[in-house]
């Protein structure tokens, strides 16, 4: 009877299937970025190891791609050809989640830090099985609907594995059970995905047990080989892909610093998860009404001033941290640490409108990348420029944490703020294809068709 029932089989039940598998998406990036960094900080990691283990789990998003020919050309027919990898990734997610937990994440950081690499590289693949599964199952008019639910499921996602996770953790005054909540999450998905998902045999499909690694090979290399071409061929592609790579605006107030600097200034498990709650809503609202706004305006100037506007609140951050002299690091148990109630104000709301303004780029940076993908390669193109993008963010992580460690935090927000806007440089040179209107301006109430 369970069986029976087939989520692709309804419009309803696509829609359904796709939020909850990106939901588990959001889940352990949401975990091991918000409560486990917390609590690191916490138990006394430095802030340069924090970076460090921020940048390691973004690292297997920036290279997702290669996943793509794999996906593509292996699978077990029993299982579906997307559907198989997806339960795949997911009972790996689960198991290290739940191995993870035995492992002390300030004694054993390096070992700690491998395990939640893996899982969430296995999540990253997770997300290409994921796409490629919805590519084939949407149907046309449910694209648009499909992709919000989606990107809603992640945002869902990241604010259970962190806030809520934080919440758990205050209430029941150990992190230890949050590893089993958040395995157990991704699990119940599993098991939804197990009994209630069925893909149709539609393309044919190597066995694993009698792969090719030849042919593998050949189809990762020729999928890099289209997406370098497809960058040299258009100087306005390759503008991009360095765009892609840059930080585009300031972005300490989103990785490892934000997560030390809640702690020592002495914000309470409670405290953090709702502001990490307050922040991710008020950046969905900015990256709603970013991408409406920008249709409207010109993507590219819009863009700049998006950028100029994200570095309002870390550099007022930066100004208040100066001016009351908290510059290294503290210690979260330090015996005498005064907690400043100008410093913790400035913080909480810079926090949040940094989450506003930098969820007014995501939007606007998506359409860009769009506009100058060449239709013949848009889907190896575009998702090359996402894995820079994801570089962009590991390898910001990482030497911001060296940065506070080394100078401070009022030094590190201001390169922070200078390194956000060299992007500002690249962007005149980003122009659409020539079949694309430079900057398209809609009418501030488009007909209804």
């Amino acid at each position: 009877m369970l069986r029976a029932m087939n989520l692709l089989a309804t419009s309803w039940g696509r829609l359904t299937a796709f939020f909850l598998l990106y939901v588990t998406e959001g889940l352990p990036l949401g975990f091991a970025a918000g409560a486990i960094a917390v609590y690191m900080r916490r138990e006394g990691v430095g802030v340069d190891e924090m970076g460090a283990f921020m940048g390691a789990l973004y690292a297997p998003w920036g290279f997702k791609w290669a996943f793509g020919p794999v996906v593509d050309l292996l699978g077990v027919k029993s299982l579906g050809h997307r559907r198989g990898w997806i339960l795949f990734a997911q009972t790996i997610m689960i198991l290290g989640l739940l191995g993870s937990s035995f492992v002390d994440y300030s004694d054993q950081l390096a070992l700690f830090t491998w395990v939640m690499v893996a899982v969430n590289g296995f999540c990253a693949l997770q997300d290409v099985a994921i796409d490629a599964l919805a590519v084939s199952s949407l149907k046309e008019e449910e694209r648009g609907v499909g992709n919000g639910l989606m990107f809603a499921g992640a945002y869902i996602g990241q604010a259970l594995g962190g806030s809520g996770m934080l919440y758990l953790a205050s209430y029941t005054g150990s992190l230890a059970p949050a590893f089993y909540a958040v395995a157990g999450m991704v699990a119940v998905v599993w098991g939804t995905t197990l009994l209630f998902m069925r893909e149709d045999p539609e393309v044919e499909t190597m066995l694993l047990d009698s792969p090719d690694p030849g042919l593998v090979v050949r189809e990762i290399w020729a999928y890099v080989r289209t997406g370098v071409q497809s960058f040299l061929a258009n100087p306005a592609a390759l503008a991009a892909a360095v765009f892609a790579f840059l930080p585009a605006s300031a972005m300490a107030l989103g990785l490892a610093l934000q997560a030390a600097l809640a702690v020592e200034v002495g914000l309470s498990d409670e405290q953090i998860a709702t502001l990490g709650l307050v922040g991710a809503v008020a950046a969905a609202a900015g990256s709603v009404s970013g991408g409406w706004i920008s249709d409207r305006t010109g993507h590219r100037r819009t863009l700049a001033v998006y950028v100029l506007l994200s570095l309002i609140p870390t550099a007022a951050l930066g100004l208040v941290m100066h001016r009351v002299g908290w510059i290294e690091p503290v210690a979260p148990d330090q015996d005498g640490r005064e907690v400043l109630p100008l410093l913790v104000d400035t913080f909480w709301y810079a926090t949040v409108v940094y989450g506003f303004f930098t969820g007014l780029t995501y939007g606007t940076r998506m359409a860009i990348f769009m506009k100058v993908c060449d239709p013949k390669v848009a889907a190896t193109q575009f998702t090359l420029y996402m894995a820079m993008s994801n570089l962009a963010i590991s390898y910001t992580s990482w030497w911001q944490g060296i940065s506070v460690e080394r100078w401070g935090y009022p030094t590190t927000l201001a390169l922070d703020c200078a390194a956000g806007v060299v992007c500002l440089a690249v962007l005149p040179l980003i122009k659409p294809r020539p079949d694309e209107p430079d900057e398209t301006v809609l009418p501030a109430e488009p007909a209804l068709t």
